[in-house]
């Protein structure tokens, strides 16, 4: 998943493969949907109720605002390695070095929640498999996909895409259909919250612990900073990003206020679809099996794109000295051994992790994953008025951003299961601090190794 080196010289504009501005919109839409979305948002919605749609609105907006700052960074100087590029400039090697390995980490994570999530669904038609074995079945043709490498596989991921929006409208035209009359339903059968109680399921605090699920559903914004080297015109990043959030937010919204309105909140949970849920008493027996099927196929390509960009980025960094040199080794068929290996070895602590708790481990892996997204976000924030003269209004957004994230981040803290998921995000970035500790002692004898410094 190579991106090009440069932007904005003469010839840029005729240059092969360049996107135009709305073709990256809807590159990252599709990058953007998951299965922590199609899966994740139950979670949300058996936490607070319909105020899920607040959530989704804030996570929105949030990540409305970091791509703006990113766009603006990414305009005055394209950087291949986009947000770790930036991070790096703005405070040092350290920063960069800790930028890319939680970036790293997140995806691996999301690898791992995708892998969870996959298996799940797939239990819908085999129950009595156990999740582990289905993780390792799917985890196996993730690597096979990496393996091959076939030139192919960009072009069947824009299908993917496609699916994905596709599986959302569908439910959303099905759930209309319903309400019309159709399939057995009516219009009595949606239930409008009467009350704040009503709204808020489980008070403030419900929705204060959901907001996690409502960011992570907006999980992979930060990929269009480097995407963005492909666009014919640079300038032209910011109206790309924000046509894509305003598509992604409205589809979520409807598709989100139709679910919730459809069944009680506690119906919800991480282990069926909040859509298949929301239908489920109607006649509509094939919609079950073609939106399921639908996600896994979505879901697969996801897992298989972040395990081709883990495995990318882990070689990127060892070329640049922030992570060890053998991750930079290419055998002769120019894979790169020692970096997939690594990647292969997390997805299977994921699957062990699945076999030890299969009831509760795709919502730990969930929050663990959305926190260490957000966390880069975080970094974003803080890198742009180091690198960009900012005025004070672009001060005012950024502080809402950051407001934001860190009540986001709070909630996992207040909910005794999504605490679980913050630790672990937490335990993360304290590996990376003891590295960065490590290496800086070591640089200290080393000079020469590294002569700039962490």
């Amino acid at each position: 998943m190579e991106i090009p080196a440069r932007v904005g010289g003469k010839n840029d504009k005729n240059s092969n493969g360049k996107l135009k501005w709305w073709q990256l919109s809807l590159i990252g839409v599709g990058c953007t949907i998951g299965t922590g979305y199609f899966l994740g948002s139950g979670i949300g919605i058996s936490k607070t109720g319909p105020s899920i749609i607040l959530s989704f609105i804030l996570a929105g907006l949030t990540a409305m605002l970091v791509s703006e700052v990113l766009g603006k960074m990414f305009i005055q100087d394209p950087q291949k390695g986009s947000f770790r590029s930036y991070a790096k400039k703005a405070y040092g090697r350290w920063a960069g070095f800790s930028s890319g390995w939680v970036y790293w980490f997140s995806e691996m994570l999301i690898s791992g929640s995708q892998l969870t999530a996959l298996s799940i669904l797939t239990r819908f038609w085999f129950p009595n498999i156990p999740l582990w074995i289905l993780a390792s079945i799917y985890a196996t043709l993730g690597i096979i996909v990496v393996l091959i490498g076939t030139k192919g596989f960009e072009r069947v991921e824009n299908i993917f895409a496609v699916m994905k929006v596709a599986a959302i409208f569908m439910f959303i035209i099905l759930a209309i259909l319903v309400l019309s009359g159709s399939f057995g339903g009516s219009a009595n059968d949606f239930t409008l919250p009467t009350s704040l109680n009503d709204f808020f399921a489980n008070g403030i605090i419900g929705l204060w612990t959901s907001l996690i699920f409502g960011f992570y559903a907006f999980g992979g914004i930060e990929i269009m900073g480097i995407l963005s080297m492909r666009l014919q015109n640079k300038n032209e990043v910011i109206k790309s990003t924000t046509v894509m959030l305003i598509m992604l937010t409205s589809i979520y919204l409807i598709s989100i206020f139709l679910a919730s309105g459809f069944a009680a909140f506690d119906q919800f949970n991480a282990e069926e679809s909040p859509f298949v849920i929301a239908l489920a008493n109607y006649q509509l027996a094939f919609f079950p099996h073609v939106f399921i099927g639908g996600i896994i196929i979505a879901g697969f390509s996801t897992m298989a794109a972040s395990l081709f960009a883990v495995t990318s980025m882990l070689v990127t960094m060892a070329e640049e000295g922030d992570a060890p040199k053998l991750f930079a080794k290419k055998s002769k068929l120019k894979v790169p051994p020692f970096a997939l290996a690594l990647t292969i070895a997390v997805l299977i602590i994921s699957i062990i992790i699945s076999r030890l708790v299969p009831d509760q481990v795709y919502e730990y892996i969930t929050t663990a994953a959305g926190l260490m997204l957000i966390y880069n976000w975080f970094f974003i924030l803080i890198s742009f008025p180091k690198l960009i003269k900012a005025t004070k209004f672009d001060h005012i957004k950024r502080f809402v951003a950051m407001f934001l994230i860190l009540l986001a981040v709070s909630g996992t803290v207040v909910d005794e299961t999504n605490r679980i998921g913050f630790f672990v995000s937490i335990l993360f970035i304290v590996l990376v601090l003891i590295v960065i500790l490590f290496m800086r002692k070591r640089n200290k004898k080393h000079k020469r190794e590294f002569p700039r410094g962490l």
